[in-house]
């Protein structure tokens, strides 16, 4: 019996890895990572336990496919159709669609060129920061 329990628990870390796996393939791990963590661990684990116990019905009965197998597979089944229907609730509502406006500069690129003004406007001497004007000064090549 021992070997059995060894079995159920390598059948299930199997399982854990390979719903999860599928269900970043399938759904999109970009739809998955907006999934809160108690959603994504609740499904994963039901889901796995389900099979774990699928199995282990198949092994009891005398026949493999009997009524608490089927029972078992039917609710991986609903657990699985949960899972597309949370990460298509995150693709429909979760997921930012806004497309950056092109005309306008981001925030960071402004910060920065006002940082490099200031920084030119104390550190470089004040004939080359200030533009030439013709009154007497000579014009500095950029």
């Amino acid at each position: 019996m021992p070997l059995l329990r060894l079995a159920y628990s390598t059948l299930y870390l199997i399982a854990l890895i390979a719903i999860f796996l599928t269900w970043s393939q399938a759904g999109g791990q970009s739809h998955l990572d907006l999934l809160p963590w108690w959603v994504k661990l609740t499904l994963g684990l039901a889901m796995a336990f389900t099979m774990v116990r699928a199995a282990a019905a198949a092994v009891a009965g005398e026949k493999p496919w009997n009524g608490q197998t089927l029972k078992w597979l039917g609710l991986t089944v609903v657990l699985g159709v949960a899972c597309g229907m949370a990460t298509y609730y995150a693709h429909t509502y979760l997921e930012d669609t806004e497309e950056p406006d092109s005309e306008s500069e981001p925030a960071i690129s402004r910060l920065i060129g006002r940082i490099d003004d200031r920084l030119a406007s104390s550190v470089l001497p004040a004939a080359i920061a200030e533009p030439a004007t013709g009154h007497g000064r000579r014009a500095v090549l950029s």
